[in-house]
């Protein structure tokens, strides 16, 4: 969820955008916010499965020809998320443009050169398509007519003053604010957490001095440990049902991800320059 072209990256960005905050909300720093994050949780993950893989899995030896092989096979997608940033922040496209470009692309690989999609299913694929994103585009309406109706109600003004009458700290808030994403995580997929939620915690965190891009890095990093955690982590029954294994087996194997993953959103959460390194 924290790398481009991440749609829930743009998304807290849309959503965020629609509160005028100050300091502004730009999809561009959502990406480069998400980078070092994203990177140190990838590398713990990393590091602890390779330390408990089972014995026989460091027994294969590395073989060139087999990496050079599956360099070969992904030539045609190994070259888009160069294109998609270097696009981005070399000029060459807004961040706007940059689905357009990716879809293009992906069109041409899948038509033209791996001819995976034959010219006489492409009308369909298309329309099947278009459904889709209507559905999407009608959802993100709708959300966004709720986020004005919070405004207008003054919600989040109200949500403050109780708020800030049973909570001094800001330490204190940021690790009440986590456990209450976490607990978010777990029962809405991050679609509808961010369009619902987003325009009530926003106000109240920039009230405790939360960089609005530093919450949303916080917030996306809660909401990928939910899609793991029972009751309702949605990766779970994904998992259950592709690989035939119990969800509650599953939820057992993934406590150590889950207590390695929290220990990274608490440092994203305390050390808030990780996020905002490159934002200006």
């Amino acid at each position: 969820m924290l790398f481009a072209p991440s749609v829930p990256l743009i998304l807290y960005g849309i959503v965020a955008q629609q509160l005028s905050t100050t300091p502004s909300v730009s999809i561009n720093d959502m990406f480069a916010a998400g980078v070092l994050p994203g990177l140190m949780m990838i590398a713990v993950v990393s590091a602890y499965s390779m330390w408990r893989a089972p014995k026989r899995a460091h027994d294969i030896p590395f073989s060139l020809d087999e990496a050079r092989a599956a360099v070969w096979d992904a030539r045609w997608e190994l070259p888009l998320p160069f294109i998609l940033i270097g696009g981005v922040y070399g000029g060459l496209f807004a961040t706007s443009e940059a689905a357009a470009v990716v879809a293009l692309y992906v069109l041409f690989v899948t038509v033209v050169v791996r001819r995976e999609i034959s010219l006489a299913r492409l009308p369909s694929v298309l329309r099947d398509s278009m459904m889709l994103v209507g559905a999407i585009l009608l959802i993100l309406g709708v959300s966004l007519a709720l986020t004005n109706v919070i405004i207008d109600a003054e919600l989040p003004v109200r949500l403050i003053e109780w708020v800030s009458a049973h909570v001094d700290s800001k330490l204190t808030f940021l690790l009440l604010l986590n456990l209450f994403l976490l607990m978010l995580g777990m029962m809405l997929d991050v679609f509808s957490a961010t369009v619902i939620m987003v325009p009530i915690l926003l106000p109240i965190a920039m009230h405790y001095g939360v960089h609005p891009v530093h919450l949303g890095i916080m917030f996306l990093a809660n909401m990928e440990i939910g899609y793991f955690m029972p009751p309702m982590g949605m990766n779970l029954f994904i998992a259950s049902y592709r690989f035939d294994k119990p969800v509650l087996t599953l939820a057992r194997s993934c406590l150590p991800f889950f207590w390695l993953l929290l220990g990274c959103v608490l440092v994203i959460t305390y050390f808030p320059s990780l996020s905002l390194v490159w934002i200006t």
